[in-house]
């Protein structure tokens, strides 16, 4: 099963409420990842967003289950901005601690 969320009518144009950002990720993205379900966040329309935006989306889910998220976890749309902040989110939040 796929889960859609498509981002532009919660949020226009731009990402920036850290808020809506944890109450998606909380009521709309980890109940379908916990059941391996995919999410798809679209993007279509959302040209910009803030990187604390995007960390609120997506950095627990990449906490709890590392890498492997990503093959349920998809970015539908995003503009070039947008992907370079998913993936820097991406990046520093799959760090090794050690």
């Amino acid at each position: 099963m796929t889960h859609t969320i498509t981002l532009f009518p919660l949020v226009g144009d731009f990402g920036s409420d850290k808020d809506l950002a944890t109450k998606l990720r909380q009521q709309e993205i980890l109940p379908h990842l916990i059941k391996q379900e995919d999410v798809i966040l679209d993007f279509t329309d959302v040209t910009g967003a803030t990187q604390s935006f995007i960390h609120a989306l997506i950095a627990e889910p990449l906490q709890l289950y590392g890498q492997d998220v990503l093959l349920h976890l998809k970015f539908k749309s995003a503009s070039p901005i947008i992907r370079n902040l998913i993936k820097l989110v991406i990046d520093y939040t799959l760090i090794p601690t050690s």
